[in-house]
């Protein structure tokens, strides 16, 4: 029985060494080895074409010493919350609507999931059209109710609600996951809260949302990694401006590309992974907690 035990471990490590292989090299190849160049241009001062120069942590301290740099680490965490604790949320209720299959939930949940299929830039150049502040569908309306009409992406006052605004929107991607999670939900579960007299609101909060609780903890952490890793829409729309009121680090780590400094450049990203990293840790030991399906696989 020990012997048969052995040989069949011993199998086992060399099956398994040679199934990962191809995945180890890949995620050495496409994140361990530029985390690593990312690291240590961080620490030169290089142009991408003359040789760089050890200049240790003067990058950082340049980019900390930028009140503008500053302000894009604080829009990148807005970013994330509000994709995390808005559009969420809004894919969730939805989720929940269609699960109890209205009439044409089939039709909405397609028109929902719609604007995935769609490229981002045109989105973006759709969005920018309906903020337009001469001729933009949403001033158009509000002049039909006898509202002034503003200047969504011209003022920093509003330049950066407005854009996570158009994003938050597009909840179709987290709809689909979450109503899959809430079709696999055993539907006798529901017949027994039926028959104990439960309303479909108490059968909502009983047994559908505890039950997908890790779908939306991991719903939420991959929500909130796209708003830390935000750029194209704000790129097309705004530029970052006006004033810099929109600016994220993806895109200050552009121009600085663009300006031919990739040290410092090499230093934002590493910023941004560093920051993404722990807000995400951070994100699910918070959340896990209330998932009764990770207590039970402790």
């Amino acid at each position: 029985m020990r012997r048969g035990g052995s040989t069949f471990s011993g199998r086992h490590r060399l099956g398994i060494g040679i199934f990962l292989a191809p995945v180890l090299i890949l995620y050495g190849a496409f994140f361990l080895y530029p985390l690593f160049f990312i690291s240590i241009t961080s620490l030169m001062e290089w142009t991408g074409i003359s040789k760089a120069q050890f200049v240790g942590f003067a990058n950082y301290k340049k980019l900390f010493s930028d009140s503008t740099f500053t302000l894009g680490i604080r829009n990148n965490f807005i970013w994330a919350f509000a994709s995390g604790f808005i559009q969420i949320p809004l894919a969730t209720l939805v989720a929940l609507i269609l699960a109890r299959k209205p009439p044409l939930w089939k039709f909405l949940r397609t028109l929902y999931f719609l604007p995935n299929v769609i490229s981002a830039v045109a989105l973006a150049m759709l969005w920018k059209a309906i903020y337009n502040p001469t001729y933009g569908l949403l001033n158009g309306l509000l002049a039909l109710v006898g509202m002034k009409g503003h200047n969504w992406l011209g003022d920093t006052a509003t330049a950066l609600t407005a854009v996570i605004a158009q994003s938050v929107l597009y909840i179709g991607y987290f709809m689909i996951i979450i109503l899959a999670a809430i079709s696999n939900i055993p539907d006798s579960l529901y017949e027994a809260a039926e028959i104990d007299g439960a309303s479909v609101i108490q059968q909502t909060f009983r047994i559908t949302l505890p039950t997908i609780t890790g779908t939306l903890v991991t719903s939420i952490t991959l929500a909130m990694a796209y708003g830390m890793r935000h750029f194209e829409a704000t790129f097309l729309m705004t530029g970052g401006g006006p004033a810099y009121a929109t600016t994220t680090m993806g895109i200050q780590l552009y121009n600085k590309m663009d300006a031919f400094r990739y040290g410092e450049a090499s230093a934002i990203g590493a910023i941004l992974i560093l920051l993404g990293t722990v807000l995400i840790v951070l994100i699910r030991s918070l959340l896990s907690k209330n998932d009764p399906m990770a207590e039970a696989a402790q």
